[in-house]
């Protein structure tokens, strides 16, 4: 996963029930649609919000065991 850390933050207030609205900039870099998916992963440095990719769109989603904290650390800067 290539991480640019020049963008600018984006911020959303969680509500009374716990929704947030996804702040448009990260919608359009994701290409988040309605009906998407999102993956949240909690890491020492803080969490990772992406687009989960759907089983039938990742030709490597078979490969789950290649998927740990220690293998996105290891691979990161691929």
């Amino acid at each position: 996963m290539n991480r640019n850390i020049d963008r600018p933050p984006a911020f959303s207030k969680v509500s009374v029930k716990s929704q947030t609205v996804i702040p448009r900039e990260i919608r359009e870099q994701l290409k988040l649609k309605p009906g998407d998916t999102l993956r949240y992963r909690v890491t020492d440095a803080g969490v990772v919000l992406d687009k989960a990719v759907e089983a039938g769109d990742d030709p490597f989603a078979t490969f789950s065991e290649w998927t740990s904290e220690a293998d996105e650390t290891a691979y990161d800067k691929l």
